[in-house]
């Protein structure tokens, strides 16, 4: 099944903020690996399990009760676009961790899994101290299917198929299990600074 990234249109100039091989794009690009998941709010629930003092289920109700964060940031795709200046809204990491009752002493790594099948992995360092959210708005509006809806993981600093799309459960473990793109060639961690596209890349 190939992969879908419409409206990915390179300019010519390059811009200083950028990581190493990144064009800027005005619009968003949608980048998919097959078909949109389309998650209704009435059924969405969020899972926060694994190596916390308190696992915890969120509804959609719940979720957007808890207290709101905000990024304001840009973000780069692995396949070589960068969207600059973006922002975006949602509950953090930490707060979720909170409601879970903290972590534990095992809680090095943060698999996630979304509707649709898709996971991703993470080091627990990348997600804390207000670095990453679930995201459920971007530039004021509330995220569409293709990018998301209702709600995605949002980590900034890497390569964004780690803000995995249509996130369903956040499971904190003591050892790192590699995700859907980790296992088919992309980088276990994907830095855009050092370019960490591909899994031979250091």
């Amino acid at each position: 099944m190939a992969i879908i990234n419409p409206g990915f249109k390179s300019p010519e100039h390059r811009n200083r903020q950028l990581p190493p091989g990144q064009s800027v794009v005005t619009g968003w690009p949608v980048l998919t690996y097959g078909p949109t998941p389309h998650v209704d709010t009435e059924r969405w629930v969020l899972e926060i399990d694994g190596a916390v003092n308190k696992p915890i289920k969120f509804d959609w109700q719940a979720f957007n009760d808890l207290p709101k964060t905000i990024m304001d940031t840009d973000i780069h795709c692995v396949t070589r676009w960068s969207k600059l200046g973006m922002h975006w809204e949602g509950v953090s990491v930490d707060e979720l961790i909170k409601q879970a009752g903290g972590l534990t002493d095992d809680a090095h790594h943060l698999i996630v899994s979304c509707y649709g099948g898709y996971t991703t992995n993470l080091p627990v360092d990348d997600v804390i101290n207000n670095q990453a959210m679930v995201a459920t708005k971007a530039d004021g509006q509330p995220l569409s299917p293709e990018h998301g809806a209702p709600a995605r993981l949002f980590v900034p600093h890497l390569y964004f198929w780690k803000s995995a799309k249509y996130v369903q459960k956040l499971t904190f473990t003591s050892r790192d299990q590699p995700g859907f793109w980790e296992i088919n060639g992309y980088h276990n961690y994907g830095d855009p600074w050092r370019e960490q596209r591909y899994d031979t890349d250091i």
